[in-house]
């Protein structure tokens, strides 16, 4: 944009608006410059003022012309169509975008060289360090992980020091910025913080070193009585309701409010947190807390949904605050839960009472967790059975509210993945060797810190074997889908794997990312040697594991079927497919039997004692389907039936066409 000096008659309507300069001569403007809105304006050091032609419209019908009113203005580049007015302090050292209001503020100031959050090392885990994660604009949920857990690499660790230092020192400026389209009102302390476009701050009362990277397809919003320090906010996330943050970093479409406190802690995208407190957390993607009196300490989480009064330890009043836990994706505790960390809780399972024997339960996922007499008592696979476990399925991808296209975190939604069946794999093993080294008539059997009763091992090995022949049954029919196959030969060749041998061996979670460990290594291995040089390299190689997932997959679950069967890909006939198909068909249809059987029990007579009140049994019936609906018409319950009936067709449809392939 390009500036002009300021005109005698213009300095003089400027100085009869009560305006003054420790030298006009620093003082540029827009050619289009109008100096009669300019009021009680003080200006210091090199000020470039735009345009300021334009009207704001407010809500209630106000309008306000753009221009500088009551404000002291040092070193600072003001854009086109600003308003900016009842500055108690001062505004110094920013760059202001476009169309921007500031209004009623105390102090927006930049006054050293700052990097604005980036850079910041966030003591997460550990309160006492040794797992800091250095934070900044492009942090992803994966890079996160890797760097939290993979501290036995320390040229690794080294090598990301070095690339986000690179990063925070490039973006480090004695000049902040303020971009297009923002709105800051009634707020104090506003000091090294770059604001990007569309952010709306509101009532704040302290921000301090940290960026808000705002936009245009997803805005940020920060609220009333916020006080951050040390932070990064990514795009379409909310803080607000005097929410406290300290050395955090909230990722894209994230919410916090209600006076939640957190410090030292990760949360990536669509989290939420309310009310409660986090302290050393990494909260992956999806991870809700809602309630006052949950405290989420020194965990890693994704997909996870914490009950009221949900606690853990994190020392043992030893060695100070260094005990660490994980609960895997999918994860849900109940009202009043509590662990002692450390402990490891396998992906999808129910924590329900209070537990001190740090248990291990990673190889046994879709599990409750229980408390009985002071003992953990682990019931394997029953969350499969759980309609529960479908509706969170289901809701997680509808409640993806990231609008940005550059998503920094990559995330599967996959009820079953390579990753959870492969535990369900290694969860049956162990509990056979439970039943064999204990006995068959074992009232119990101790596992990990738990124990496991009898009548629960073997459903548990039932639900396993049923989920594994769904996952592997459905990967075949979805690689066979559409064509009208002419030969076995024909079948035999869309058989073979895409990618060669990727996706063979084992699977990783990294915090929302399902992707095989080989992969995994190799990027860790190309940081660590400096072929790869850039945070952009590695998001990119993340991006495509998440875009070849589906390829991976069918890598690992074809491999996974030779194996079940016993022979080569070369060796499989159409009688093992109409077997595999068949054996699916009954494995979906029995899942979602126990599913329908389960959502039953909320419309059981116990279930609607609190309903009509004051009536008969009659009456009592009516308020409840008047509420809650009849059974046959829920939702959830229709999605089960069409389920059967369609997974049924689906299994027709193939067979139909390879049935004239049997000799």
């Amino acid at each position: 944009m390009k500036y002009r000096r300021l005109t005698t008659e213009e300095i003089e309507i400027l100085e009869s608006c009560a305006c003054t300069a420790k030298d006009w001569g620093q003082i540029e403007v827009h050619a289009e410059f109008r100096p009669e809105n300019i009021y009680n304006a003080s200006f210091s050091g090199s000020v470039k003022i735009g345009k300021n032609d334009k009207m704001f419209a407010f809500s209630g019908g106000v309008e306000r012309p753009t221009g500088i009113r009551n404000a002291l203005i040092h070193n600072c580049e003001i854009g086109d169509n600003v308003l900016i007015e009842n500055v108690h302090n001062y505004i110094a050292n920013y760059n202001i975008g476009n169309n921007t209001v500031i209004q009623n503020i105390d102090r927006l100031v930049t006054d050293e060289k700052s990097t604005f959050g980036n850079g910041i090392e966030v003591a997460v885990l550990n309160e006492n360090g040794g797992r800091e994660v250095m934070i900044n604009d492009k942090l992803s949920a994966q890079v996160a992980y890797i760097l939290t857990l993979y501290r036995h690499r320390p040229k690794l660790i080294q090598y990301w020091s070095k690339l986000a230092r690179f990063y925070a020192e490039k973006h480090a400026s004695d000049i902040g910025k303020i971009g297009n389209n923002v709105k800051i009102v009634n707020t104090g302390l506003i000091r090294n913080v770059k604001i990007g476009d569309n952010t709306s701050i509101e009532g704040a009362r302290r921000l301090e070193n940290g960026s808000i990277n705002s936009n245009e397809y997803d805005p940020v919003y920060v609220g009333f009585g916020v006080i951050a320090e040390d932070f990064i906010l990514c795009s379409g996330s909310h803080v607000e309701d005097g929410s406290m943050l300290s050395r955090c970093f909230v990722g894209q479409a994230c919410m916090l409010t209600h006076t939640y406190s957190a410090k030292d802690s990760l949360f990536f995208s669509n989290c939420q947190g309310e009310n409660g407190e986090a302290c050393a957390i990494f909260a992956g993607p999806f991870t809700v807390t809602h309630h006052k009196s949950t405290l989420l300490i020194a965990g890693m989480f994704s997909f996870m949904n914490a009950g009221s009064g949900s606690n853990q330890s994190n020392h043992m009043y030893k060695l100070g605050p260094i005990h660490q836990g994980i609960i895997e994706r999918g994860g849900k505790t109940t009202s009043d839960s509590y662990i002692l960390w450390p402990a490891k809780i396998g992906a999808f399972s129910l924590i329900m009472g209070r537990h001190y024997r740090n248990s291990n339960t990673s190889d046994m996922p879709f599990s409750y967790i229980i408390e009985s007499k002071d003992e953990t008592i682990l019931v394997p696979g029953v969350n499969l059975s759980s309609v529960g476990t479908i509706r969170d399925a289901k809701k997680f991808p509808k409640r993806d509210n990231r609008k940005d296209p550059n998503q920094l975190d990559k995330i599967n939604f996959n009820l079953l993945s390579p990753y959870t069946i492969s535990k369900m794999m290694k969860g049956s093993e162990i509990l056979n060797k439970l039943k064999e080294s204990c006995g068959v008539t074992s009232e119990s059997y101790p596992y990990q810190g738990a124990i496991v009763k009898n009548s629960s091992l073997q459903k548990g090995l039932n639900l396993y074997e049923t989920a594994i022949n769904k996952f592997l049954g459905n990967s075949i029919i979805k690689r066979l889908e559409i064509v009208k196959w002419e030969s076995i030969e024909q079948i035999r060749e869309r058989l073979k794997p895409d990618f060669g041998t990727i996706g063979l061996g084992d699977w990783l979670d990294i915090s929302g990312l399902f992707a095989p460990k080989t992969e995994i290594d190799k990027l860790i291995l190309s940081i660590e040697t400096g072929e790869t040089t850039s945070i952009e390299q590695i998001n990119d190689a993340l991006r495509l594991m998440q875009k070849n997932y589906y390829d991976y997959e069918w890598t690992w679950a074809i491999d996974k079927i030779c194996a079940r069967l016993g022979k080569s890909i070369e060796k499989i006939e159409i009688s093992d497919i109409v077997n595999i198909v068949n054996t699916w068909k009954k494995s979906v249809i029995d899942l979602d039997q126990e599913l329908y059987r389960d959502a039953k029990k909320e419309y059981e007579l116990s279930i609607k004692t609190s309903f009509g009140m004051d009536g008969s049994s009659e009456d009592k019936e009516a308020d409840f389907e008047s509420v809650r609906g009849d059974f046959e018409s829920n939702d959830l319950v229709r999605n089960i039936v069409s389920h059967i009936e369609a997974k049924s067709e689906l299994a027709k449809e193939l067979l139909d066409r390879i049935n004239h392939l049997i000799k």
